[in-house]
């Protein structure tokens, strides 16, 4: 029985004189946290997508306090307006940018990219990419197997049964490029947030060439370059077959929507410019016809007065 207490009692002195050191040393090494970092972590949206490029709103918080430029630094979830209140707080400029949307880049939808195979395995474009192209002739399409819905913590984005591709709601995307991310064929791009959600863009990422990109997609370019002829923004370029409308330079002008042979720029959130009628090619000028000879009967009186004339001498 001694020898029970004994120990318990020198468990507790050790204790004790454990949290004592261990207080002491705490105390010693602590390290001041800026107060302002609760006060900015408390006005982000708290999504921890990883928008911003950090690990979580904590780190961007810690990061706006601690920079004294903060100009790279941006929430695209908490928008351009929390962006200004959080650098008022602090003292310092914020970061002026358009706001962005997730956009899908693939028109393959089953009607025009028909499939050639069934994929029998694991339900993840990650893992499904890693084996072959796809389902169809194309190598660059959207798979569908939804790893960018599973990415978006926003429920902004959706695998449409009908058509086999994602489709980006655009009044719940907030650009966190969670999807971008996740998508192994890059075919979801940020692109400039029109008003009204109107958008133009070419929905094909496919490099091939044009004979191949058609025989796998009826909905692909093939890099004819009609539309940048028309553009005069100079905001369509063509390499390696494939355009691409660069959405800072684009006016919506939409006069490439009605040049594109295969329908791969999409219009979305207006209507199409009426397709102006082809002028008929104009007719070759008839030759002038020559003058009617005149009859014979006309110049036989002529000379019949003149043998009058002479008799009468």
């Amino acid at each position: 029985m001694t020898v029970l207490l004994f120990t318990i009692l020198t468990l507790s002195v050790l204790g004790i004189l454990s949290a004592i050191i261990l207080y002491f040393v705490a105390q010693k090494f602590k390290v001041e946290e800026d107060p302002r970092i609760d006060e900015l972590e408390k006005m982000l949206p708290g999504a921890n997508c990883g928008g911003c490029g950090l690990t979580g709103c904590r780190a961007m918080a810690e990061a706006m306090v601690k920079q004294d430029d903060i100009s790279a630094l941006y929430c695209p979830v908490a928008g351009a307006e929390c962006m200004k209140k959080m650098a008022a707080l602090l003292g310092k400029v914020a970061p002026e940018k358009e706001p962005t949307v997730a956009t899908v880049r693939c028109g393959g939808v089953c009607s025009k990219r028909p499939r050639t195979n069934t994929y029998n395995g694991a339900k993840s474009c990650a893992v499904a990419s890693t084996v072959y192209i796809g389902e169809t002739g194309c190598a660059y399409g959207c798979l569908g197997y939804g790893d960018c819905v599973e990415a978006c913590k926003f429920d902004a984005i959706k695998v449409n049964p009908e058509t086999g591709i994602a489709e980006v709601d655009p009044d719940k995307c907030t650009a966190c490029g969670a999807c971008v991310t996740a998508c192994p064929k890059k075919i979801i791009e940020l692109r400039k947030k029109w008003p009204k959600n109107r958008a133009v863009y070419v929905s094909c990422v496919s490099k091939d060439k044009g004979a191949v990109t058609m025989k796998a997609c009826k909905a692909g370019c093939i890099g004819c370059g009609k539309c940048a002829k028309v553009c005069a923004f100079d905001a369509i370029t063509v390499e390696n077959g494939l355009a691409y409308i660069d959405s800072n330079k684009c006016k919506l002008c939409r006069k490439c929507v009605n040049e594109c042979p295969t329908g791969a720029i999409v219009l979305k959130g207006m209507d199409p410019l009426p397709k102006e009628p082809k002028t008929p090619a104009a007719k070759p000028a008839t030759p002038a016809a020559a003058p009617a000879a005149k009859p014979a009967a006309e110049a036989k009186p002529a000379v019949e007065n003149k043998e009058n004339i002479n008799e009468q001498k």
